[in-house]
């Protein structure tokens, strides 16, 4: 039986060293065939939006790796709708990513899923690990 890992990703993506080690285990698990999932909420969804510039904190901006998810199956990422909306941002705020989806003849497909709190919620029920950054 395969078991659902979600890393749950709850703090900005500078200042501190959760969301880089966050993104790098994804990658690690996600590279030995784990079913994982990511839920971004709280301040966790400023890590997806687009044109980050880190040049005045001195901290490399990782953001553009979150692209390369979909090269290793990572497609269910889900975003709190209500953290982005309490945050002033839309999807459309957030980094374009996709995988291909091999059922459907390889057509590009958004990988990111804006849920309700009550759907968070049973997304989380659903997980036999959870990983809270």
């Amino acid at each position: 039986m395969i078991k659902k890992f979600l890393y749950l990703n709850r703090k900005a993506p500078y200042g501190t060293v959760y969301a880089l080690e966050s993104l790098e285990v994804v990658l690690i698990g996600a590279a030995f065939d784990q079913d994982v999932s990511l839920a971004f909420i709280d301040d966790g969804v400023y890590q997806l939006t687009k044109a980050q510039n880190t040049d005045d904190i001195g901290m490399k901006n990782f953001s553009p790796t979150y692209r390369a998810l979909g090269d290793y199956d990572v497609n269910k990422i889900f975003v709190d709708g209500g953290s982005l909306e309490e945050r002033g941002l839309t999807v459309d705020d957030l980094l374009p990513l996709t995988y291909e989806d091999e059922d459907d003849d390889w057509a590009e497909k958004p990988s990111i899923r804006v849920v309700d709190s009550g759907e968070l919620a049973a997304l989380i029920d659903e997980q036999d690990v959870i990983f809270s950054f």
